[in-house]
């Protein structure tokens, strides 16, 4: 994956540690693609804890709608916001609890913002993506992204908890694709329970 991959960087354009949460917290059920077209307008009027917690529920929803389940984000964009300025003046914490006790930050949120930003590891990431491959490759065997981050972290090198997720996102991507995995293409197949299964059929 390195090889192939590089230095991977996250797919979600952003300027602010707070622009990354408000982009993660819309990439739910939505593709960084999406995202990053909703975003690269939004931020050029509201792009602050501040100007979010002034807005109506109304305003964030027509910036956001393309996203889907955008009456559900408008409101944790809206109250993180509210929560930011009242706890923390404003400032994205940088401790795993206090960052999931904000509204619309689960783990996984957490741990993207914590790495991109601080290159701060306490998890691995757990996406569609990394749940999906995961299972595939036989590293795993579970559909709950909680026991799947912890399971990964037994057997992940800490040192490499920010990026392993970047690789199996990215691979999923390019080539275990998830209607069509290209196993004949891949280059960790013979490590992979279902590579070796589909190529030995």
């Amino acid at each position: 994956m390195e090889k192939k991959f590089g230095t991977p960087k996250c797919a979600l354009d952003f300027k602010t540690p707070f622009e990354l949460l408000v982009a993660v917290i819309l990439s739910a059920q939505c593709t960084d693609k999406r995202v990053n077209i909703v975003t690269e307008e939004m931020f050029k009027h509201v792009n602050t804890p501040e100007q979010f917690a002034n807005m109506e529920l109304e305003e964030i929803e027509n910036y956001i709608k393309s996203t889907g389940f955008f009456r559900n984000k408008a409101k944790n964009i809206k109250k993180c916001s509210e929560q930011l300025l009242e706890k923390y003046n404003g400032e994205i914490p940088q401790d795993m609890d206090k960052l999931t006790e904000l509204a619309g930050v689960g783990r996984k949120t957490a741990n993207v913002v914590r790495g991109e930003v601080w290159g701060l590891a306490d998890g691995i990431t757990v996406d569609t993506h990394v749940k999906r491959l995961t299972n595939l490759i036989g590293l795993v065997d579970s559909e709950d992204p909680v026991k799947i981050e912890l399971e990964l972290m037994k057997i992940v090198p800490k040192k490499s908890w920010i990026v392993f997720s970047h690789y199996l996102i990215l691979h999923g991507r390019a080539t275990c694709i998830a209607r069509r995995p290209r196993c004949l293409e891949c280059e960790i197949s013979k490590y992979c329970n279902y590579g070796i299964k589909k190529l030995s059929e």
